[in-house]
């Protein structure tokens, strides 16, 4: 991979370097017992500015961890280019392991040293010394709510003990980008919360860019100052939260009908179609979702044209756009329809 160039504007000037970019990343695997090789990646391109959090939101198996990977040179792309922190990521991956801190999916700290055992070895791992280590470690322990247990064994942390200690980890040395690949994955409710309260105090730190995957998305709402949403391997939106909501004016309605249509779904295309306002149908099974100017009022309508298309209606919701609405969108089917993919 030759390194990216450097990012320009609209009007050709050279811009601030991104904490993180990639350019048309393709990465596959071969399978066995398949003939031809999945591709985890198909094109993907971000470009991460300094200093934010940006979320890469997608259902299991979109490709987010590949990305991750392939960021923090732990596998390498078939094509397309990557840098993190200026740096290209397979030219100079000693340099760009020293500028990141990563949290994987599973936790790699040492379940029979104690956290701030932990913490000190991955601290010497960087280069870090003496006493300035020690307070580093001790500085962490406390910002994670951790002194009382740092002389426990890692393996009678809680799950939401461990994950904070994790976190700790990837800040040892300082990094100038934080790579989260699905922090709160397996934690209980409270945990969680506790966690998105971390990374938002995280997000005020001077200088630090945190790169975060998830497939929950209200972890991505409630976090990402800017995400992407990540379908088969390939960016199908982007922009804030709000931005990618206030593109879908008005209201979602989504309807759970008696029994799915016995016929093909036409007619209820058809019959929802002539409803004045509605627009962007979609039928799965017995979900119908569309999208209305004022979905209260469009609602005795829509109930109207099911029945006449011989689809009797069980419930229906309407609510203001959402970042599961803007998945159907661009992804053409619900967010947890894509999670029922995967599994």
């Amino acid at each position: 991979m030759n390194s990216p160039a450097p990012p320009v504007t609209r009007a050709g000037r050279t811009t601030a370097t991104p904490a993180v970019q990639t350019l048309d990343l393709v990465k596959t695997y071969q399978v066995k017992g398949r003939d031809e090789p999945v591709r985890a990646l198909d094109g993907l391109s971000i470009t991460v500015e300094p200093g934010i959090v940006f979320g890469l939101l997608g259902p299991n198996g979109a490709g987010k961890s590949t990305t991750v990977k392939i960021l923090t040179t732990l596998a390498a792309a078939d094509s397309g280019r990557a840098a993190v922190a200026g740096l290209d990521v397979t030219a100079e991956p000693a340099r760009v392991r020293r500028a990141i801190g990563v949290v994987a999916q599973r936790s790699g700290a040492d379940p029979v040293a104690t956290g701030r055992e932990n913490l000190l070895l991955q601290g010497r791992l960087y280069g870090m010394r003496g006493a300035e280590l020690g307070r580093r470690a001790d500085q962490l322990l406390s910002r994670f709510d951790l002194t009382d247990a740092a002389k426990r064994q890692v393996k009678t942390y809680s799950g939401g003990m461990q994950r904070r200690l994790d976190v700790a980890l990837g800040l040892v040395h300082r990094p100038q980008v934080l790579f989260l690949d699905e922090p709160t994955t397996g934690l209980d409710p409270e945990a969680r919360t506790a966690m998105w309260e971390e990374i938002s105090r995280l997000a005020g730190d001077e200088g630090l860019t945190i790169l975060l995957t998830t497939h929950y998305l209200e972890e991505a709402d409630k976090l990402a100052a800017r995400l992407a949403i990540v379908d088969r391997g390939r960016i199908v939106a982007e922009g804030t939260p709000d931005e990618l909501k206030g593109e879908l004016h008005g209201d979602a309605v989504h309807v759970e009908l008696v029994r799915a249509p016995e016929t093909d779904a036409l007619d209820v295309y058809q019959s929802l179609g002539r409803v004045p306002g509605v627009r962007d149908i979609t039928v799965d099974g017995r979900r119908v979702s569309a999208r209305a100017d004022d979905g209260a009022a469009a609602v005795p309508a829509l109930l109207a044209a099911l029945d006449q298309a011989g689809s009797p209606v069980a419930a229906v919701t309407v609510a203001r756009p959402s970042l599961d609405d803007v998945y159907l969108r661009y992804a053409g089917r619900s967010f947890a329809d894509a999670e029922g993919a995967t599994r």
